[in-house]
C-alpha cells in the first residue's frame, strides 16, 4: 500500500500540481511533505499526517517551515557513567 500511495503522489506532483503554481503556504508543500511522511512512517501513520498538514492548511494560517516531525526512538540509550 506504501508503494501505490507514493506513486499516486508523484504522480499528483508531476500532474496536476504544476497547474496550481506557487500557492503554498509551508515549506516543504503539503504533497512533498505527504511524500515524505509516507515515505518515513509508511501508509497509516504518514497518511495521517499527510491529512494534519492539509487541515493546517487554510488562508488563515501562518505557514512557514514545518517538515515531517523525526522518529523518535522508543528505547533510549541509557547515558555512560550512570
Amino acid at each position: 500500500m506504501k508503494y501505490v500511495l507514493i506513486g499516486l503522489l508523484r504522480l499528483y506532483r508531476a500532474f496536476i500540481s504544476p497547474l496550481y503554481g506557487q500557492v503554498c503556504r509551508y515549506h516543504p508543500t503539503c504533497s512533498a511533505y505527504a511524500l515524505d511522511a509516507v515515505r518515513e512512517y509508511g501508509s497509516i501513520k504518514g497518511s495521517w499526517l499527510a491529512v494534519r498538514r492539509l487541515v493546517r492548511c487554510h488562508p488563515w494560517s501562518p505557514g512557514g517551515y514545518d517538515p515531517v516531525p523525526p522518529r523518535t526512538s522508543a528505547n533510549p540509550t541509557p547515558t555512560q557513567g550512570a
